[in-house]
């Protein structure tokens, strides 16, 4: 952190949390660089006299984080190295009382829902001409893409609706606007995030209308990639599937949080479905889309799981083989259904859980990866580190997915100059898979 600066209208802000938190950050710094101010991202060289923390608070971690964050951005107050600290997102729509007699040195919490009152606060205007619009922290060639906010799932162990309220989806008609706006600006691939995208449409269509933003969002030229986060299983919109498996712009993957298998457990979790159901559901998007990559998120250790409960979830995972697997431990959030219930399973335990599941997905990500040796694929260039060039395939999400390596050295036609030949970040690459590790790739561009 350096010494303050005597220009007032400078803000860095700091993001914590999911890409939904990313989008609120990139929208904020929109409207601020629209009313004159130099924004600065997460830049701890920043002389901003302004900071402004977009806080997480979903789980026990990423709520402590946030904590931390603020108390050090406090300190720096304190110090005189930065004038005035904001905190908005949702530790602060959630805490806000809390937070305000623990850390009061902070200038003013906000809230998820309140853009407005921040800008007044600094002066700025809100502008509601610019709705939607950002700016981007990602590479350039990729954007989160928000299609709805809020959430009307009654899940038992999640705060998301008392943080982000109702589900809200967004009109299709402002969608395909920054759809091309951000194609405009050289994103090429659309990552689109919702609390619940498959609800997307209930509110302003009375019908799930997921299947026809997809199709509308394949006609915005110069969008290469569209890619589909955070479904939810239960009431699954299948005419979604027909339009994913005929559109080529559609990135063969699905995130599906499933969070558990077991009838008491899903029963308990408030998930509104049960075990066969749920194998039932993957199975069938996996024959409709042959080769689809899912992305799946369990709970371990949520209240009541016996050993019996676990061992039934790990044999269903080694069983279905899922593409892409993460796993958290069980949270214990207040004003959630399952608080009422004993938080009975020791964090050591949970956490013992967790790790047998991730050994389990280990093996089956490496034997799958294993089986891509040979095979040609498109891959989108994230990065050049040191002397690799860093990509995905259609298969992979930025930042909890596989990545392909391409030595940098090898990267053209093997016969040429293996030094004068570079790709391009942000370009497609045509990569041939040479070797494969637990969670990633290396290929060379024939």
């Amino acid at each position: 952190m350096r010494t303050k600066t005597t220009r007032k209208n400078k803000v860095n802000v700091i993001t914590l949390g999911c890409s939904k938190n990313i989008y609120d950050s990139e929208v904020l710094m929109g409207q601020l660089r629209a009313n004159d101010f130099t924004v600065s991202h997460e830049d701890d060289n920043s002389d901003a006299p302004i900071v402004i923390i977009n806080t997480c608070g979903f789980i026990d971690n990423a709520k402590q984080e946030s904590i931390n964050t603020i108390i050090e951005w406090a300190d720096a107050k304190e110090k005189g190295l930065v004038e005035k600290v904001y905190v908005t997102g949702c530790l602060s729509e959630r805490y806000k009382p809390d937070l305000v007699k623990e850390i009061p040195n902070i200038d003013e919490y906000f809230g998820t829902r309140d853009l407005p009152r921040l800008l007044k606060t600094l002066n700025a205007d809100y502008k509601q001409e610019l709705i939607g619009e950002r700016l981007l922290t990602t590479p350039l060639h990729y954007a989160y893409f928000k299609v709805s906010e809020g959430c009307d799932r009654p899940c038992s162990f999640c705060a998301i609706p008392l943080m982000r309220g109702k589900h809200v989806s967004i009109p299709m008609e402002r969608l395909v606007s920054q759809a091309k706006d951000l194609a405009r600006q050289g994103v090429k691939e659309l990552i689109l995030i919702a609390q619940d995208l498959t609800y997307y449409g209930l509110d302003l269509y009375k019908k799930r209308n997921l299947a026809k933003l997809l199709e509308k969002l394949c006609g915005v030229e110069g969008i290469e990639w569209i890619r589909l986060h955070y479904a939810f299983p239960q009431g699954f919109p299948m005419d979604a599937l027909d339009v994913i498996a005929r559109e080529p712009k559609i990135c063969k993957y699905l995130d599906m949080p499933l969070q558990h298998i077991t009838d008491n457990m899903l029963k308990s979790m408030r998930r509104g479905t049960t075990k066969q159901r749920t194998i039932d559901l993957v199975n069938a998007i996996r024959e409709k889309i042959p080769g689809i990559a899912i992305r799946t998120t369990l709970i371990a250790g949520y209240p009541g799981e016996t050993l019996e409960d676990f061992e039934e979830m790990k044999q269903w995972v080694i069983d279905t083989k899922f593409e892409r697997l993460g796993i958290f431990t069980y949270s214990h959030e207040e004003n959630t259904h399952a608080y009422k219930l004993t938080d009975n399973v020791p964090q050591r335990e949970k956490q013992r859980r967790a790790n047998e599941i991730m050994k389990a997905q280990k093996k089956i990500s490496l034997a799958h990866n294993k089986s891509l040796i040979g095979k040609t694929f498109k891959v989108l260039i994230d990065r050049k580190e040191g002397d690799y060039f860093i990509g995905r395939t259609e298969y992979d999400s930025p930042e909890v997915d596989n990545e392909v390596y391409i030595n940098a050295f090898v990267a053209s036609d093997l016969q040429s100059d293996k030094k004068t030949v570079y790709l391009r970040t942000g370009d497609f690459a045509t990569v041939k898979i040479t070797q494969a590790k637990d969670y990633d790739l290396e290929g060379v561009v024939p």
